[in-house]
């Protein structure tokens, strides 16, 4: 380990999140090249520095800081230096020079201990003397800060937040309730608090910890799509996960609950017997502030008279006019689903594929068109809004752009993202049409109704049969069970759709019945392989020669869709060998480790989580940026087009040619999209799908996942891989039970109207 000593000459860059930076420091009068993360640090100041000199491949010789600290100015030039760096906010040059000849070596001591003594110079009355002072202080302070929170194994970029959010106050913080870091700091959730509270000595059995695992056990609920836990489950995963026996945190329970942290509710199962279900907060009034605003969009319709018969045979007549200026002939279901969507505030139709949802939809649509009604159409996803629009001819958004992504969401935890379209601003629309509803969770949905005025009519569309949505909740089937609200599902599979074995076979699924693997199909294909190795090949040959032709696309339409992340046919594995075929490396080629794998331009990456701030740009081919906003989402898929070391960013372009500029420290929201899991296809439809299926968890092998990832192909799917494993899927109906009250929620205000 080697040590520099020197001044801050120049911040080449620096990043503001994480602190990593890029300085010149000037040791004698040398320049040096310094990285690494340098806190609080500015222009002009002096620091000791130890780290390893290393060759960078681009920009030659630098010196790697692995610690630093910032030190006091040794001579009276250097001093100077740091006051008139521009560190301090008022103090230029011809300042420093005139505080440092008149108070010369005891300058510092002066400023931090006799502040006052500053208004003896010219051009510095009283109140500006006490802003240096403060400024010198809150920098001292802040390094301060920094090293005590590392001493308990805090990184830098933690740090950081940590003295954002509390200032000074976090000594007292972290001395009383280290916990409460994991409720009010972005980044540090139960397990970091809980490594915290043990190095200072905080005991297993504090109220604190226990109250804070309750909640991190809800919160992690919520992301495996619960809304609630029972409570004997709850009491289980959290002594499980805490070391304690559910006896010591049941008391906790209680005291979360009357400090309205939690809600506790009471619910009846079919066999009659009653569960106490734990809610957080947010998730508990999501659910009720959805059933009462569907009760209200409900009730601007139910208030006004019913259709009289005459009314009835006139919108009949008015259904069979479309359909012969249309071309579209509807069957008895689909022309009454039209009927019952103009007859009620909020209508759902449901049904498999190549039951004419479509048909249905258009015709909707051409209806309330006719009739001189504004008409809004979105789905969950760009993709799904992109086929939406392709199947209408009316422009669909994704529910995200509809709603129009506003305000600060810098905290990622945030449950119901801030729309600018809400109760106090909604859409001005008489009709909303939202396809894929399986995929909304109850977040979304929440937000989705805020902007919805009661009188706006509600028509959405999705198969119940799908995958439920990612995020918490399984909103599109709460709402059909509920009975509360006008359904149609269809299930006639019409001659066009009929002749195609991916519709087929998915209703095969969906009924758990077999399907024909003997592959005389033109769109459903079947390669018995045992041998991983042996799968991986077919694979590359599918997606690099026969496919493409095939189907006409080109070779990152072709979708690898698995059901695991893990494993040798998961997708971290799939992404890693589909890399090295299909993107390979080339001097050509701009590349970048990140974890442990690498970004290449040209790779095909998705958008993990939803960031409403990432700002896109769609630019002109001269590069004139003719259109820009705001919001990238969970799904979205692109292309890595730029890899920029100098400025360390990255640019993404997605659908729509809308292109992504992300910091190197962002990276965490991208990964390789070669394959993807079934999940996160929801709501996407490709040219040709490839299914690799050997052996899995029985939980997650299911005939829904199934039917999901066979239901996302366009024009043909391929399964490599078990004959036996397909059969099983179809014949596991059991679906990972979801904890939702949203169904229950709806049917008491509902029967409360009633009653």
């Amino acid at each position: 380990m080697e040590k520099l000593k020197g001044f801050v000459e120049h911040i080449i860059f620096k990043n503001a999140e994480n602190g990593y930076g890029v300085i010149n420091l000037k040791v004698d009068n040398m320049e040096i090249t310094c990285t690494g993360i340098f806190t609080n640090l500015d222009e002009g100041e002096s620091i000791a520095a130890e780290g390893t000199y290393v060759d960078h491949a681009v920009y030659g010789k630098q010196f790697k800081v692995d610690h630093f600290e910032v030190i006091a100015p040794e001579d009276r030039v250097a001093v100077e230096r740091y006051l008139g760096s521009g560190a301090i906010k008022g103090v230029g040059a011809a300042l420093a020079a005139r505080i440092v000849r008149h108070f010369g070596d005891d300058t510092f001591r002066i400023i931090e201990e006799e502040p006052h003594r500053l208004a003896e110079i010219k051009g510095i009355s009283e109140r500006k003397a006490r802003e240096i002072a403060e400024q010198v202080e809150e920098k001292k302070d802040a390094r301060d800060a920094m090293l005590f929170l590392q001493k308990y194994g805090i990184s830098n970029t933690l740090a950081i937040k940590i003295y954002k959010q509390y200032g000074m106050g976090l000594y007292k913080i972290m001395q009383e309730n280290p916990y409460k870091l994991a409720e009010d700091v972005s980044g540090i959730g139960f397990r970091i608090a809980d490594e915290i509270a043990t190095r200072i000595g905080i005991h297993t059995d504090s109220d604190y910890r226990i109250r804070s695992g309750i909640l991190y056990t809800l919160l992690q609920a919520g992301a495996e799509g619960h809304v609630f836990l029972p409570e004997e489950l709850l009491l289980e995963k959290a002594a499980d996960m805490l070391g304690l026996r559910p006896e010591q945190i049941e008391p906790q329970i209680t005291n979360l609950a009357i400090d309205k942290k939690l809600v506790i509710r009471e619910k009846e199962l079919e066999d009659h017997q009653k569960i106490k279900c734990i809610y957080g907060m947010a998730f508990y009034y999501a659910e009720l502030n959805c059933a009462r605003m569907l009760y209200e969009l409900q009730q601007a319709f139910d208030g006004a008279e019913r259709f009289t018969k005459v009314e009835l045979d006139r919108l009949e007549k008015k259904i069979r006019n479309l359909e012969e200026i249309s071309h579209m002939e509807l069957d008895t279901l689909q022309r009454r689903a039209v009927t019952e969507a103009v007859q009620n505030g909020i209508f759902i139709l449901s049904g498999g594929p190549g039951t004419g949802k479509t048909t249905t939809i258009n015709m909707i649509i051409r209806y309330f068109e006719q009739e001189g009604m504004d008409i809004f159409l979105a789905a969950p996803t760009g993709r799904a809004a992109k086929r939406m629009t392709e199947a209408t001819g009316f422009e669909a958004k994704t529910i995200h752009r509809l709603l129009e992504p506003g305000g600060n969401l810098s905290d990622d935890r945030q449950s119901s993202p801030h729309f600018e379209k809400n109760e106090l601003n909604p859409l001005e629309a008489d009709v909303v049409i939202i396809d894929e509803m399986s995929m909304v969770d109850i977040h979304l949905f929440q937000s989705l109704l805020k902007a919805i005025a009661p009188g706006t009519r509600l028509v959405m569309v999705g198969d119940r049969n799908q995958l439920p949505s990612v995020g918490p909740g399984q909103v599109l089937k709460d709402l059909m069970e509920s009975g509360c609200i006008a359904t149609i599902v269809l299930s006639k599979i019409f001659r066009q759709a009929g002749e195609s074995d991916i519709v087929v076979n998915a209703h095969c699924i969906n009924e758990g019945k077999p399907i024909r693997l003997d592959n005389k199909s033109k769109d459903f294909f079947f390669l018995e392989r045992d041998n991983v190795n042996v799968i991986y090949k077919h694979m590359i040959v599918l997606i690099t020669e026969k496919l493409p032709r095939y189907v006409k696309s080109g070779i990152y339409d072709i979708q690898v869709l698995t059901p695991m992340r893990k494993g040798s046919l998961g997708v971290e594995t799939l992404n890693h060998i589909l890399q090295q075929y299909l993107n390979p490396p080339s001097p050509e080629k701009m590349e970048l480790v990140h974890g442990d794998g690498v970004f290449r331009i040209g790779d095909k990456v998705m958008q993990i989580k939803n960031n409403y701030q990432l700002e896109w740009e769609i630019v002109s081919k001269y590069g004139i940026a003719v259109d820009s906003g705001q919001g990238i989402f969970n799904g979205d898929v692109g292309i890595i087009r730029e890899i920029n070391e100098t400025a360390k960013t990255v640019v993404v372009e997605y659908d729509d040619l809308r292109r992504v500029t992300y910091p190197i420290t962002g990276l965490d929201e991208i990964e390789l999209a070669y394959a993807i899991t079934i999940h996160k296809s929801q709501g996407s439809e490709y040219p040709a799908v490839i299914l690799p299926l050997l052996a899995g968890p029985r939980m997650l092998f299911n005939r829904n996942l199934l039917y999901t990832g066979v239901t996302r192909a366009k024009n043909c799917v391929t399964i490599l891989g078990s004959r036996e494993t397909v059969n099983q899927m179809i014949a596991n109906e059991n679906e990972q039970k979801r904890y939702t009250g949203l169904k229950e929620r709806i049917c008491e205000i509902m029967k409360q109207d009633l009653g």
